[in-house]
């Protein structure tokens, strides 16, 4: 009913630039919290940042200042603008949206893209 599709990960050396995407598509009456997490191999799966519907954001301490998250609520698109990359930012990276699917709805449910690679190289 819901789908993520993330879009823009690829490998870039270090000191470099990528923006990703994601786009939710489906059966959506309105998208509250989206949020990009990463999970390198062996590690587990950590928040990076997430943006509320009125634009109010949080980042985990390692990418502030480097990392900015935005979204479209036209577009149903959240982005992640990384900056500044380092080689411990590479790991699959994946969108996530919490999804109210009809007006009388109003229990959000969590939505996940199946990820895209960001590898910096050092």
């Amino acid at each position: 009913q819901v789908q993520l599709v993330e879009s823009g990960g690829g490998l870039v050396q270090a000191g470099g630039s990528l923006r990703l995407s994601c786009v939710a598509s489906g059966r959506i009456f309105s998208i509250d919290d989206m949020g990009w997490y990463r999970q390198a191999p062996g590690k587990q799966r950590e928040l990076v940042a997430t943006i509320t519907r009125g634009d109010s954001t949080n980042y985990t301490d390692s990418v502030k200042g480097r990392f900015t998250i935005s979204r479209d609520n036209v577009k149903n698109t959240v982005y992640l603008q990384m900056n500044s990359l380092k080689a411990e930012d590479t790991a699959v990276y994946y969108c996530n949206a919490a999804v109210q699917r009809a007006p009388w709805a109003s229990i959000r449910r969590d939505f996940w893209g199946q990820g895209t690679q960001v590898t910096v190289s050092s």
